[in-house]
């Protein structure tokens, strides 16, 4: 039989269309565009996968629960020894959301957005992500809907959990119920708090590229630079209550200012949501076009 009729006779059986001069079959064609839910279920385990996400969101809730345990339970032992004037000043706000605790949740919720994103860049990964999926705007979006899905469930979770805890800890010693004017909004700014600084980190992790820088300067940015602006004058009061953490610790107040608290330069409680909203918005946005418009 000649060449042509072995090729006749594997056409007409259904053969692989092989290009002239080659043996090999052709690659499948795609088989149609990528679901974004699909992309969330792949971002999920990528998440899941990395060892220092369990680690790092297990640091969250053990911070926010344990300092919370730890400062009321001061309060308590210390209650009986103090005068008057200091128990009527006391937030018992400050016992379920001590400062400590903020130190810790920034830390480590940064680290998990600077990992999953910078960690990406670092090892490559987002290039063979990206040969299999081309639109890196919705690879990005995914990654960036995981990430804040998670923490903010781990968020709520543990600041209910530390607001439960340290008022019944607090009980007959200046606790309060979630029905008190400002515990319900401290429990849930407690809560934004974590994915709001991963949102931070994942967004540094994109212009940095790798995940240590990244953590450093999400440290930097959302912990040091607020000591270095202070409230004494009207625009640099502006300037630190459109941080982040000061934001929180406006947001954790309840009636009226603490003594140490400039009244006049004091930020407001709608000002403080718009800081949560505006740094929120900004990172996710730094993050999808970075990562839409750089080479991996």
């Amino acid at each position: 039989m000649t060449a042509a009729g072995h090729r006749t006779s594997d056409a007409g059986r259904g053969g692989v269309d092989a290009a002239p001069g080659h043996g090999d079959a052709r690659p499948a064609g795609p088989t149609g565009p990528v679901r974004f839910r699909d992309l969330v279920a792949a971002e999920w385990i990528k998440l899941w996968s990395l060892r220092s996400t369990w680690g790092a969101l297990g640091l969250i809730l053990l911070a926010t629960v344990g300092f919370a345990v730890h400062a009321s339970l001061d309060t308590r032992r210390r209650w009986a020894d103090w005068p008057t004037d200091r128990r009527e000043v006391l937030n018992p706000l400050w016992d379920a959301f001590p400062q400590q605790t903020q130190l810790f949740v920034v830390l480590a919720a940064s680290s998990v957005g600077a990992v999953a994103v910078g960690g990406e860049y670092a090892s490559g990964l987002f290039r063979t992500t990206f040969a299999a999926v081309p639109a890196r705007g919705a690879v990005a979006a995914a990654k960036l809907a995981v990430l804040a899905a998670v923490t903010t469930a781990l968020g709520l979770l543990g600041s209910a959990t530390a607001f439960g805890v340290s008022q019944a800890i607090l009980a007959g010693r200046g606790g309060v119920s979630v029905g008190e004017p400002g515990a319900l909004r401290a429990i849930v700014a407690s809560a934004l708090l974590v994915p709001l600084c991963t949102l931070v980190g994942a967004g540094l992790g994109a212009l940095v590229r790798h995940a240590a820088p990244a953590i450093v300067t999400a440290a930097t940015v959302l912990l040091l630079l607020p000591t270095v602006v202070d409230d004494d004058e009207r625009w640099t009061a502006l300037i630190r209550h459109a941080m982040p953490v000061p934001a929180w610790q406006r947001l954790i107040e309840s009636g009226d200012a603490p003594p140490w608290v400039d009244v006049a330069h004091r930020a407001t409680v709608g000002g403080a949501w718009a800081a949560y909203a505006g740094w929120a918005a900004l990172a996710t946005l730094v993050t999808v076009l970075v990562v839409r418009r750089r080479e991996p």
